[in-house]
């Protein structure tokens, strides 16, 4: 046969005899090729984009969850003199530590108490008072107030709701699902272009080229960071999204009725007909649609919260526990853990007039689901495994601002001065197999799914028509 495979250039000369002549070798070969770079215009092309618009999210979740891992040492200083209290003698009973706290606010309504994890640490009353919510610290070995916080003052929750709904609710709060749903289309698109596609080398794809010129350090300070922190913030995606109101609601809806929520056998008293224990108390992600009981006996003296707290000790809650009280007549007192392992949660409700307890939930009773997000949630914040846990994510999470800023600065350098620079778009025929991709992401996530949808329309309503959008988009 004259001629080579894959040369590239069409032979005319046709040999009788030939099988395959190689005009048609090399047509097909050229053609193959063409496919592949329109396939890979295209992976870049939705690569680009994605990052435009996920980049600036994605560097205030890096930033703000790099402040929030630390929120046990941040809060330990800014609040050391609220926290820390002098251990002397015996610890005074919780109801004159609540007592106190009437005395200085005989107007509000007390709706939790947390006796404190160790004997350095202070207990804490909160209440509601004139439509605002405060927490009173208070000594629990003289029962003494040793200070107060407004619960709109407390700084790390301000960066927890930043991180979780950017602070303007629950359209923040779609705003950093749909994010996040993007940043996994983002990282499918990265690994396909971080294959190699001529030769398997191994500089500027699994290590860094320092010495090859500025062009060329700035690209693999984004492409090889990225690669080697892809995993990493897969997982705190996905670890992530259980807390998400659209996606984590629809999640947490198909766990429990699944059954890998929580069992039925966790129930001791009657089962209940209508409130979810998060309508009451703040608990474990797997304990939020727990169903609450009511307390029945009624026409007795309500417990106390001494014996509460005597019930906490004997059935071995953690000493981290804060005790919901009840708001009605049928309540119940709930009682709430949330340590630093996700094998020590609990969740507790007992009749506030027997002392029963109703309801006992706990890790073990969690379903192969909740198990999992518990622990994703705990790895997630950085408590599970302590400061090896913190470091940890905070590696991944400054890799993440790493592969984003020089991302952005890679797009300042080659963008033309009238147009996006995005890679030409192409046929939807040469990408089929990137097109099931994304419906099947889209599927999986519906935000994603939606906003593909808008995309398209716009695409075809509006950028397409308008000849300064084609030509600035590359259309």
């Amino acid at each position: 046969m004259n001629g080579k495979l894959g040369d590239g250039i069409e032979n005319d000369i046709v040999q009788e005899g030939d099988i395959y002549v190689d005009t048609v070798i090399n047509t097909t070969t050229k053609s193959d090729a063409q496919q592949k770079s329109a396939l890979y215009r295209a992976v870049w092309r939705w690569h680009f984009y994605a990052g435009i618009i996920v980049a600036p999210f994605l560097i205030i979740l890096a930033v703000t969850g790099s402040i929030y891992l630390f929120k046990p040492q941040i809060e330990q200083v800014l609040y050391q003199d609220l926290f820390e209290v002098m251990p002397q003698g015996e610890k005074i009973p919780a109801s004159q530590q609540i007592e106190e706290v009437k005395k200085l606010y005989p107007d509000a309504v007390i709706t939790k108490y947390r006796p404190g994890e160790n004997a350095t640490r202070s207990s804490e009353v909160s209440l509601t008072v004139n439509d605002q919510s405060l927490t009173v610290f208070i000594d629990p070995y003289t029962g003494k107030s040793i200070g107060k916080l407004k619960s709109d003052d407390r700084v790390m929750d301000k960066i927890e709701e930043f991180h979780g709904e950017l602070m303007i609710g629950t359209i923040g709060d779609r705003i950093v699902e749909l994010a996040a749903c993007w940043t996994i289309v983002l990282m499918v698109t990265g690994i396909y272009l971080w294959i190699p596609r001529k030769k398997l080398i191994m500089s500027g794809v699994l290590y860094m080229r320092w010495n090859k010129g500025r062009s060329i350090l700035a690209r693999d300070l984004h492409v090889v960071p990225a690669f080697w922190i892809t995993a990493g913030m897969l997982f705190l995606v996905m670890t992530g999204l259980p807390w998400s109101g659209f996606w984590g609601t629809q999640f947490q809806t198909i766990a429990t009725n699944s059954g890998a929520g929580y069992p039925p056998s966790v129930w001791v008293g009657n089962a209940p007909v209508s409130t979810v224990t998060k309508e009451i108390a703040e608990v474990p992600w797997a304990a939020e649609t727990l169903d609450v009981p009511v307390s029945e006996v009624q026409g007795f003296i309500p417990l106390s919260i001494d014996d509460v707290v005597q019930i906490a000790n004997r059935e071995g809650v953690h000493p981290s526990y804060t005790v919901f009280l009840p708001k009605e007549p049928t309540g119940v007192y709930t009682l709430s853990a949330f340590p630093p392992k996700a094998e020590d949660e609990i969740t507790m409700h007992i009749d506030q007039f027997s002392g029963a307890v109703l309801t006992d939930y706990r890790f073990d009773h969690y379903g192969f689901i909740g198990q999992v997000v518990a622990l994703g949630i705990t790895l997630h914040k950085g408590t599970q495994f302590g400061l090896i846990n913190q470091l940890a994510s905070l590696l991944i999470c400054l890799g993440i601002i790493l592969v984003a800023v020089s991302g952005f600065y890679l797009w300042l350098k080659r963008k033309p001065k009238k147009s996006m620079g995005a890679p030409k778009s192409t046929s939807i025929k040469n990408m089929k197999l990137f097109l099931v991709v994304l419906i099947g992401l889209g599927i999986l996530f519906p935000l994603v799914g939606l906003s593909l949808i808008v995309i398209i329309l716009m695409d075809v309503l509006l950028i397409k028509r308008i000849p300064f959008l084609k030509r600035f988009l590359h259309v």
